[in-house]
């Protein structure tokens, strides 16, 4: 009893000790990083060591703000709750979040983007997208970024709740559910472990990684996005992406294939300690031999199945990698491959500037010279990134992995930039031409005062020279010609005044939770005059309420809004059709019905089918791709009516046109 009671004390004390060391951490200048991962290259620890992409890089951000980096372990749901707590020790986490979809926590600048896919038992048919889930029983990670998208949205599956994903694929081997959607990183490291899961769909949600805190640690969020673009625009934040996330970098996880092989090289080194043994033995006693040598022969062919069998499990992460591995002979020759290869023999795949790639020659030159090639390459319109390394005894490798998409966020970032440099330039502009508007403005109110003084003159002088003519017309004539010519002056200066106005109210910038009171009338004036180039050969009808609906919002960005909805029915206008009533081409109304504002835009254009309606505002999806189309409008759209807390609905009929409805809360009325 006696030394029960002084264990339950010492215990007391470790914890009360414990808890002042917590406490104390929490106090001092230090950032509490909250990780539940075990995949890599984000997050794992190896050899007690915790390491990964979004240690290495938290732990840069805590250098550059001066903090220490503490880290945690727990459980992915613990996590969840700790950072919904504000009193709770865990300051920051790593998790994924849609693209489309902001939690509701005080989150970084994306950290790496991911993606999340169907995967399902070997044999099973391709799914195509959401609709091919209908009434199967799909795992979905509580409180994971999958969650997160699908919360709200309709579902025609039935939804079995896991806390892992890999609990997730193991009632997928069970039979017990039918699809698991999981996170990219995690399903690639888990598929090895289970080599009868094989991924079953193009992604289906996109993701970004983010650092993420409860909001009241706003400031401390502040101060980590400033770290982090301050790497990005340093390179160093590009040189840790390389590190963990350059070709080749998943053979981290063969971390524990390695242990296994240290676990059997030893086995082995003990049987064999064994074998040497019983053969002294044998050799002491030769009525043992016999017995002494079967049971030795027999230990043997064990330990070669299970190097065989591992040798299968090491081929097998090999053939997983997704990038193409591929090593050549000097002569040209495929000695080991985890795919076909047949990219690098194409014709059609050359380098991004034109030139085209000829495998033989490319090798020679690697090996000649022993030096690697790193290239952007192209293929129809797939991007590539091409490593070529030579690795001695006259053979090379060649990496690919697939760029496309970070050549699409590339290009989609320098968009950003041109239209950004528009709107500044747009701004400027507007301020050049309202100074000769107002002269113009103010010249022309004295040249009508000055009209209606010489009418008097004209009309005395007129009787004592009647052949008197003024520009070849009658002076009378003259006169109202001039003072017509004036109105018209000062009405275009007034229309170029109204547009210039406009355009200045469209380049301001945004400033975001400042939304006040605007007609919704106003929104459509303005956006019809800031696109009266585009329809100036099409009939656009307006139907507005009265009196205007008042809406709570950024005018800016509604603006936006409505020019990119108007020129998507410019676009899908064809004038020669002959289905059009009463050559209303394009439709834009305005009405109240109970607490809501109402604006809708039709068009009797070409319409789409339900599988562009679909994707219709995912980001870089696009039917003009050839025109220059970049699949952004519709999302950024999309992006700024959520923020305006209202919702967008969108019917098409192949043939007979689009009709696009916006509604939003209503604020009061004029």
């Amino acid at each position: 009893m006696k030394i029960l009671v002084k264990l339950l004390y010492a215990l007391l004390v470790i914890t009360s000790a414990l808890l002042t060391q917590t406490a104390v951490a929490k106090e001092s200048n230090s950032i509490v990083f909250g990780v539940h991962s075990k995949t890599a290259p984000l997050e794992w620890r190896n050899n007690g060591v915790d390491q990964g992409f979004n240690l290495e890089l938290l732990d840069r951000i805590g250098q550059l703000t001066g903090n220490r980096i503490a880290v945690r372990r727990k459980t992915f749901q613990q996590l969840l709750t700790d950072v919904h707590n504000p009193d709770s020790l865990i300051d920051v986490i790593a998790v994924v979040s849609p693209v489309t979809i902001d939690r509701d926590l005080s989150q970084s600048d994306p950290i790496y983007a991911t993606h999340a896919k169907a995967y399902t038992l070997q044999g099973k048919s391709f799914i195509e997208g959401w609709d091919d889930l209908k009434g199967k029983r799909v795992a979905i990670k509580k409180g994971a970024f999958v969650d997160v998208y699908i919360s709200g949205k309709q579902q025609d599956f039935k939804r079995v709740d896991v806390d892992l994903y890999e609990t997730g694929f193991q009632l997928l081997i069970k039979g017990q559910v039918d699809v698991v959607i999981a996170e990219n990183f995690v399903a690639r490291r888990l598929m090895p472990l289970y080599p009868s899961i094989r991924s079953s769909s193009d992604p289906l949600i996109y993701g970004a990684f983010n650092f993420v805190s409860n909001r009241k640690n706003a400031a401390l969020m502040a101060h980590i996005n400033d770290a982090l673009r301050q790497l990005k625009l340093s390179g160093e934040y590009d040189r840790l992406v390389n590190k963990w996330f350059g070709t080749g970098r998943e053979k981290v996880d063969l971390n524990s294939a390695q242990q296994r092989m240290l676990s059997l090289a030893i086995f082995v080194s003990l049987i064999s300690a064994v074998g040497m043994l019983l053969t002294g033995y044998v050799s002491l006693s030769l009525r043992k031999r016999s017995k002494a040598l079967k049971l030795e022969l027999t230990q043997r062919k064990k330990a070669e199945a299970a190097i065989s069998n591992l040798s299968k499990q090491f081929q097998s992460v090999l053939d997983g990698i997704p990038h193409g591995v591929t090593l050549f002979n000097r002569q040209g020759e495929c000695l080991w491959s985890n795919d076909n290869n047949q990219l690098l023999k194409n014709p059609e795949f050359h380098y991004i500037d034109g030139q085209p790639f000829k495998l033989l020659p490319s090798l020679l030159e690697a090996l000649d010279s022993n030096r690697s090639t790193i290239a952007d390459m192209v293929i129809k319109n797939q991007h590539w990134q091409l490593q070529l390394h030579p690795i001695g005894d006259d053979q090379a490798v060649i990496l690919l992995e697939e760029t496309t998409e970070q050549q699409l966020l590339r290009q989609a970032n320098d968009e950003a930039s041109r239209l950004a440099s528009l709107g500044e330039l747009s701004a400027g502009i507007a301020h050049e031409i309202n100074n000769p508007t107002g002269i113009i403005i103010h010249s022309i109110a004295f040249i009508n005062d000055a009209l209606a003084d010489l009418s008097i003159a004209a009309d005395s002088y007129q009787k004592q020279n009647p052949f008197w003519n003024i520009a070849g017309l009658e002076p009378t004539s003259a006169l109202t010609e001039l003072n017509l010519s004036s109105q018209s002056i000062v009405e275009g200066a007034d229309r170029i005044s109204r547009i210039v106005n406009d355009l200045k109210r469209y380049a301001l910038p945004t400033i975001a939770d400042e939304y006040q009171a605007i007609s919704l009338n106003e929104v459509v004036q303005v956006s019809l005059r800031l696109t009266a180039n585009q329809i100036k050969t099409l009939n656009v009808v307006t139907d507005l309420s009265s009196p205007s609906p008042i809406i709570k919002g950024d005018a800016q960005q509604l603006n936006q809004v409505l020019i990119n909805l108007i020129q998507n029915a410019c676009h899908a206008i064809v004038l020669d059709a002959d289905t059009y009533d009463n050559d209303q081409h394009i439709v834009l109304e305005t009405h109240i019905e109970q607490e809501f504002a109402y604006l809708t835009i039709t068009d009797k254009g070409q319409g789409m089918d339900r599988a562009t309606l679909q994707r219709i505002t995912e980001p870089f999806f696009t039917t003009r791709r050839s025109s220059g189309g970049t699949g952004l409008g519709l999302s950024v759209c999309s992006r700024i009516i959520k923020e305006h807390k209202a919702d967008m609905q969108i019917k098409s009929h192949i043939g007979k046109g689009t009709v696009i409805t916006l509604r939003f809360p209503l604020e009061t009325q004029t």
